[in-house]
């Protein structure tokens, strides 16, 4: 009987943040870390670029630091709440931009595809073609 690892205390924000990162980027802004350190440096909650990177990748302590979190959840502009509650749900802006984001990505490998495969069968096009949208299926994560 295999036991799965339990995650660490950071995974669960980890995964908000880059939620809130690919957004932003489906909503064709690129954010930078200068761009977060200078936002919350105004906001009085300075952030190192280690800490930085601890939150993002979901490991490192857990961060406790209640107006970090808010001001983070302010600057991608979602509930201040959302970055505290492990349970609280994607807000709906962030879910739009998500399915969005799916969308271009497969329309990016499709196009990539179709421009690099010329003058293969339709057999094999449409056996990589399956096998994209299987593998995009199984990266989408399910909707709350």
């Amino acid at each position: 009987m295999s036991t799965q690892p339990t995650p660490g205390p950071g995974v669960a924000l980890s995964r908000k943040l880059n939620l809130l990162l690919d957004t932003a980027e489906a909503e064709g802004r690129k954010i930078t870390f200068n761009a977060v350190r200078d936002a919350m440096a105004r906001a009085g909650t300075p952030l190192s670029r280690a800490r930085w990177h601890y939150m993002r990748s979901g490991t490192g302590p857990a961060v406790k630091k209640v107006q970090l979190l808010q001001n983070l959840a302010v600057f991608f502009g979602v509930n201040e709440g959302y970055l505290l509650d492990a349970d609280e749900e994607l807000p709906p802006r962030v879910e739009a931009q998500l399915d969005l984001l799916a969308s271009m990505r497969a329309n990016k490998v499709r196009n990539f595809a179709a421009r690099q495969l010329d003058g293969l069968s339709t057999e094999t096009l449409l056996q990589i073609r399956d096998l994209i949208d299987e593998h995009l299926r199984a990266e989408t994560p399910p909707k709350p």
